[in-house]
């Protein structure tokens, strides 16, 4: 192919692009292409190339061992027959998903790809095939899901060494934000040039924010998205977490999306409403035509409450998950017991018309995979309407403990997981031996460590 020939063939499947890229890019010519992919812990993997070298029905390569390795980028050796041949898998572009990269210095867009094999099957332990396989099983019954995610996450000075604390980083005003300022406008106005630079990064990727608020932690902040397809709206939150973090660098300060960041602040949470349709009618299932539940609705609570608890390490991944899911609080539920319009349950239903009925999974963490942990609980509540599992009384006053308390860590959580025989049928079996044996590393790894409280309070005391 001669030059005027690959121009011709990038101006093509530039010229099809989304009107918000289109908007974005202008008379400016694209410089760069990103295909790209979310790893095991929700993170971005995959390669840049020019403009011109990018071609929409041209499958690229990756080694599958980028799913083999832990946060800290260790690799870790599992029964996996020819583990470290490092065999290709093919990334296939979704041009639906394109969107700009808003924070380069010239024109760049980035594509999120499928994963699939090099016989061309989904690649079982890729993320967006965890949550695509989901999507499947109620697809064959005739049902379509609908989630809304809320994103939280703290704004902090810089931390370049990982032994000293996180603090909220200082306004306009001068002055570091005390918390407890939940719903305060004046706390949002503090960061303002960073929540501008959010708005004006998210325009130009075409995404959509439903409302911003001060969440109760010093420098705390709150992104509703509005609701729609689960797997459209984990690849919202997959962009967002990466265009959050550069929009706060670009103002010298930084976005973390760690569960706990911060010992005496609020963790941080991805509250996930979910509500299920009628594929033909278009017509909300947990509601029937007078406005009432349905046996649909209980059960889709009844599994959250089974199956979920097995289910944890999938919305709480890390050691660091933990310290936010704790029986005081903060308002983070360590619970699974649900009610209507009670914050302090792990499962709300919030007030709403019969239309809009759903169920609130408020025991999500931000540190979560977006698809895995959406995967997870609409598994939960698929498998419960499929067994027809009934849940426990609805509760009637706060609730601080529970007989069926979340595990209280990530070991716990993972000898629940290990035995979700009915969660692995629907998650995929191959996927979850990798995730089990990476976390397991992780917390084996993470026991080898030496904190600073242990350096502080036993080095001279003990």
């Amino acid at each position: 192919m001669n030059r005027r020939d690959t121009k011709s063939t990038t101006a093509s499947w530039i010229s099809e692009l989304p009107d918000h890229f289109q908007e974005y890019l202008g008379d400016r010519r694209i410089d760069e292409v990103e295909i790209i992919i979310p790893d095991i812990a929700g993170t971005s993997r995959g390669k840049a190339m020019p403009a011109h070298k990018f071609k929409p029905d041209e499958a690229f390569f990756l080694p599958i061992s980028l799913f083999y390795q832990t946060i800290s980028g260790e690799y870790v050796d599992m029964e996996i027959e020819n583990q470290w041949l490092e065999k290709d898998v093919m990334l296939v572009p979704d041009m639906g998903t394109a969107t700009a990269i808003p924070w380069g210095d010239d024109p760049s867009v980035q594509i999120i790809c499928d994963m699939k094999t090099r016989e061309g099957e989904n690649l079982a332990i890729a993320p967006r095939n965890v949550l695509r396989r989901i999507l499947d099983f109620y697809a064959a019954e005739g049902l379509t899901a609908v989630v809304a995610p809320e994103l939280e996450f703290y704004l902090t000075t810089p931390n370049v060494d990982p032994n000293e604390p996180i603090e909220a980083p200082v306004g306009r005003t001068g002055r570091k934000r005390s918390s407890s300022q939940v719903y305060s406008m004046a706390a949002v106005d503090e960061y303002g040039p960073v929540i501008d630079t959010i708005y004006d990064f998210a325009e130009a990727q075409g995404l959509e924010i439903d409302t911003v608020i001060q969440e109760g932690g010093a420098g705390q902040i709150e992104i509703n998205l509005l609701h729609g397809d689960p797997l459209a709206l984990a690849d919202q939150v997959f962009i967002f977490k990466r265009t959050i973090r550069e929009a706060a660098l670009k103002n010298g300060i930084y976005a973390t999306f760690m569960a706990k960041p911060m010992r005496d602040e609020p963790g941080s949470a991805m509250h996930i409403h979910q509500s299920i349709l009628d594929t033909k009618t278009g017509k909300n299932i947990f509601s029937d035509a007078d406005g009432n539940a349905t046996e649909a609705f209980t059960h889709f609570i009844g599994g959250s409450q089974k199956y979920l608890m097995q289910a944890v390490p999938l919305l709480a991944p890390y050691v660091n998950s933990y310290r936010r899911i704790t029986v005081d609080g903060q308002s983070a539920p360590a619970n699974l017991e649900w009610a209507a319009d009670n914050r302090t349950t792990g499962l709300r239903v919030p007030h709403s018309g019969p239309d809009a009925r759903r169920l609130e999974n408020r025991v999500i963490g931000m540190d979560c995979n977006p698809y895995l942990a959406i995967a997870a609980s609409l598994a939960c509540g698929y498998l419960g309407m499929k067994n027809k599992t009934l849940p426990r009384p609805e509760a009637v006053n706060e609730v601080w403990e529970t007989e069926d308390a979340l595990p209280p860590g990530l070991n716990a959580a993972l000898n629940l997981f290990e035995d979700a025989d009915a969660l692995w049928d629907v998650l995929g079996t191959e996927f979850c031996q990798l995730f089990l044996d990476l976390k397991r590393a992780e917390n084996e790894e993470y026991q080898r460590e030496i904190s600073p409280w242990e350096r502080q309070h036993l080095l001279l005391n003990v």
